[in-house]
């Protein structure tokens, strides 16, 4: 019998490789406003396979010509940091905020849900609405047309009550995020 030593060292054949993780992150990301920037953001995803699940996009200040940009992705961490630090490298990049680890963040987001029903099924869903706080901005004899605005969570799960009610078509606007707090980003 081969008695072997418990402080020797370990084959590498035995190591397990520890798998991070995937995590969805929101990053707030203030450019120069000027025509290509978002192209030039969109064209570091895309050139390295990272995936965009929500992109957003406006002017945040008219006189020095920002605009802000909100990216949800995900990845493991290590993926997260990559993308932060070649956000950072590009020209018209003045700053990234990751606004679920640098800052924390309030997200929300808006969702126009057309539904068609009648009877039981058109009942159920203003009842449904009034339980999600959407507002009725379009009314037929045969359909709803509900507005919506909160966590995407919140917007996903007044989805999938939808569906079964007559789910038609549904229009989302992408995470806007902030930091919490009194400081600027």
């Amino acid at each position: 019998m081969m008695v072997t030593d418990p402080n020797a060292p370990k084959s590498a054949y035995f190591l397990v490789e520890e798998k991070q993780a995937v995590i969805t992150t929101t990053l707030a990301v203030i450019v120069d406003n000027e025509p290509g920037v978002l192209a030039r953001v969109v064209g570091l995803f895309s050139g390295r396979g990272y995936n965009i699940e929500s992109l957003t996009v406006a002017e945040t200040d008219h006189q020095k010509h920002t605009s802000r940009i909100t990216i949800v992705t995900s990845g493991t961490r290590d993926v997260i940091t990559q993308i932060k630090a070649q956000l950072g490298r590009l020209v018209p990049v003045h700053r990234v905020v990751d606004l679920n680890v640098d800052k924390p963040g309030i997200e929300r987001e808006m969702a126009l849900v057309k539904v068609a029903g009648e009877g039981d099924r058109r009942v159920e869903a203003l009842r449904l609405s009034d339980a999600f706080r959407a507002r009725v901005i379009d009314t037929t004899h045969t359909s709803f047309v509900f507005e919506l605005t909160g966590a995407p969570s919140k917007i996903d799960a007044f989805v999938d009550l939808m569906k079964p009610l007559g789910l038609i078509e549904v229009s989302r606007t992408g995470v806007v995020a902030i930091a919490r707090g009194a400081e600027a980003m």
